[in-house]
């Protein structure tokens, strides 16, 4: 397979084809993934399995995130970045077909974590490329519009489950067939496509850390917020006397923020600065944290649900315009690779320790954490900025 040797484009000529099937191959995954989360955990619940081992099956896939992410950049340098994308697709395809077939809890274990490790590396590689294809003058509006696409077909993955049922083979035929048409379509674009420069010296995943441990501070903030929230909510709300149907259409109105305004974000950041448009979206969530305790049972927590949304993830959209405002080439494709491993430790270490928080000081425990998370990512953004 060949391609156009380029990193970033000199050019603000966007190259539309390029971009709409990596952003497409990613979103069909995202809305494969967004099927498979809820489904095997209603197929587990009714086999009556356990709430603490249905968590612990859940958490193999983000582990098998993780461990794939750390091994992403040698793979790539040794088997090309379209094939490790190519492969993988299949791989998670066969892997999401041996679930079906299994359906058992322990056979589950090792497949869902074989399902994390194969799904990741497309992930990882069509955002790379999607970074190094777009023009610096464009890539706050363009990374602000690949998270909220991103981000509609991860929600409407669980809101297929309605049409299909949670019974039998067809909710696991759309993940299969979700990541063979990602792979096919990365087959189909390889030509239009980056091939990034393998330097002998570059950072491995855990070196990238020294190289931008702030922007992988704020990854990692992005993650654990917006995993915790959409854990914890629900508890937070029942604390407060609210109904399962008010609180989730309350996390709805939260990830409708997120998707619709990453766009709005990148402009401000093509116009202000990504790092000056990180700060405003750290110091926006720590005001909904504020703001939630006073505001939840008015109205007034729709708009701020669906602003809080936005500019929480906003922090990561920021993230990947700074990464490519900052690295090309492998130091690239290894900066990604570290954004999905720091992802998948907040996801993972985000919601235990606010429920730890909540069950020792209460249910205003979960705005707490939260905002003690972004005030500190605020204090050294500031930081960082008066030093430069």
């Amino acid at each position: 397979m060949t391609a156009e040797s380029t990193t970033a484009p000199c050019e603000d000529r966007l190259p539309w084809a390029a971009m709409a099937g990596i952003i497409a191959a990613v979103t069909v995954g995202a809305l494969a993934q967004g099927v498979l989360y809820p489904l095997l955990s209603f197929i587990l619940e009714r086999q009556g399995t356990t709430p603490g081992l249905i968590g612990l099956s859940a958490a193999m896939t983000p582990l098998g995130f993780i461990v794939a992410s750390a091994f992403t950049p040698a793979l790539a340098r040794h088997l090309g970045g379209a094939r490790l994308a190519i492969l993988c697709s299949i791989l998670t395809a066969q892997s999401i077909a041996a679930i079906a077939w299994a359906e058992d809890v322990w056979a589950w274990m090792p497949l869902r974590f074989l399902l994390g490790s194969f799904s990741k590396p497309p992930y990882v590689i069509c955002e790379t490329w999607l970074i190094a294809i777009t023009p610096p003058s464009r890539r706050g509006r363009v990374m602000g519009l690949y998270s909220s696409i991103v981000s509609a077909g991860f929600a409407i993955g669980p809101l297929s489950l309605g049409l299909v049922g949670t019974q039998g083979w067809p909710p696991f035929m759309i993940g299969i067939a979700a990541f063979l048409v990602c792979g096919l379509i990365v087959f189909a674009i390889v030509p239009r496509l980056p091939v990034m420069a393998h330097e002998d010296d570059a950072a491995s995943v855990g070196g990238f850390f020294a190289l931008a441990p702030l922007l992988l501070f704020a990854v990692f903030a992005a993650a654990a917020f917006e995993q915790t929230l959409i854990s914890l909510f629900a508890v937070y709300g029942a604390a407060l006397g609210s109904g399962e149907g008010r609180i989730a259409s309350l996390i709805a109105c939260f990830i409708a923020g997120d998707a619709a305004l990453q766009i709005v974000l990148g402009r401000m950041a093509e116009r202000f600065g990504s790092a000056q448009i990180m700060l405003f979206c750290v110091v926006a969530s720590l005001a909904g944290c504020l703001a939630l305790p006073v505001m939840f049972n008015s109205w007034l927590v729709w708009p701020l649900l669906f602003v809080w949304g936005g500019v929480s993830f906003g922090i990561y959209t920021m993230a990947l315009v700074q990464l490519g405002e900052r690295f090309a080439g492998q130091a690239l494709i290894t900066g990604a690779a570290a954004f999905s491993l720091v992802w998948g430790i907040g996801g993972i270490v985000g919601s235990p320790a606010t429920g730890l928080a909540m069950q020792l000081v209460g249910h205003q425990g979960l705005p707490l954490s939260l905002g003690l998370l972004c005030g500190v990512l605020a204090v050294f953004l500031m930081a960082r900025r008066r030093r430069v």
